[in-house]
């Protein structure tokens, strides 16, 4: 989900965009649509710097089903942070620039041609935003964009950015109170404004995951359970050796902290390398980049040591509340 999230973040804050306007009222933010001229519109506002129209859209090319596709006015690039790293920008409808990732992946570069809906592009520009969202997709002539998805006069999203000085709250309160069919997202944490489908796979993650917390602690639980109960007579004997209860009680819970430690060494590995696995996938690959922090694991150590924490507990406590003569008898 943290990859989701970071590569919606490419989308919605680039360059030097403060904030990002799209259409209020919709189910999925891609569904967007803004009739251009809002931007002339936005920029007339005094806190305003800059306003740019995007459009976005998503092709099959070269193998990958979705592609995102961008339609930029080339003197919007310095706004939007493109910088064309080789090559230069295109002049004419049927040119385009494509993202450094992209043309990697593609061994594409600048003269080579791109197929995008049936119709033959020559590439002009290989260029680079710092966002792998944006560095996976293709920009071309707004204009051109527009008229090959049927929305001429329209984008997807106007990137703002605001005076030296303005206030980014006091802005977005005046946009979408002078243009009401209009939503302002500072983060993606906003993003539920417009996008549905990110909120409701967001709930259905922090699901899933407590699903699987509660039937991990279950699973501890059961599993030192029944170590307890085939180790009695071992207990007992401990216990008359002279073992204290809070040293069996020791003994148990770390005996289950083990455990979790080997299940975060196993998980972690596994989860790895399914991770690369699903990026083969050009249908993942073109949308999603996976996100493998030390941020990320470090919250999979806490939890996974806390669930084995708390699920050894009462193992161990009906552990150390045996008593050697009914442990040493247990058969």
């Amino acid at each position: 989900m943290n990859g989701l999230t970071t590569s919606m973040q490419g989308m919605l804050k680039t360059g030097r965009a403060d904030f990002s306007v799209a259409q209020g009222g919709i189910s999925d933010f891609i569904f967007s649509r803004i009739r251009e001229n809002r931007t002339l519109e936005i920029m007339q506002l005094e806190a305003v710097e800059k306003a740019v129209g995007v459009l976005m859209g998503f092709y099959a090319i070269e193998r990958n089903p979705y592609v995102i596709t961008w339609g930029v006015n080339v003197e919007d690039f310095p706004m939007l942070g493109i910088n064309v790293i080789s090559g230069a920008a295109y002049t004419q409808e049927y040119e385009v620039i494509v993202g450094e990732v992209a043309a990697k992946e593609w061994n594409r570069t600048v003269g080579d041609k791109l197929t995008i809906k049936e119709a033959e592009f020559t590439i002009t520009g290989i260029y680079q935003t710092g966002s792998m969202y944006q560095d996976k997709g293709v920009t071309l002539q707004l204009s051109k964009l527009q008229e090959m998805q049927s929305q001429e006069g329209y984008v997807t999203i106007i990137y703002v950015q605001l005076k030296d000085g303005a206030d980014v709250e006091e802005t977005t309160r005046q946009i979408e109170s002078e243009f009401p069919d209009l939503v302002t997202i500072k983060s993606v944490a906003e993003l539920g404004k417009v996008d549905k489908g990110l909120e409701t796979l967001d709930s259905a993650t922090m699901a899933i995951s407590l699903l699987a917390i509660i039937i991990g602690g279950i699973g501890v639980t059961n599993t030192i359970m029944m170590s307890v109960f085939e180790r009695t007579r071992e207990i007992g004997v401990l216990r008359a050796l002279g073992w204290t209860k809070r040293r069996i009680l020791t003994m148990i819970l770390g005996e289950s902290i083990l455990l979790c430690v080997l299940a975060i060494l196993l998980g972690s590995l596994f989860g790895v390398v399914g991770t690369r696995l699903l990026m083969l996938q050009p249908i993942i690959r073109g949308v999603l980049e996976p996100l493998l922090t030390a941020e990320t694991f470090t919250r999979a150590i806490i939890v996974a040591l806390a669930v084995g924490l708390v699920g050894g507990l009462y193992p161990a406590y009906r552990a150390a509340r045996l008593l050697p003569s009914e442990a040493l008898r247990y058969e």
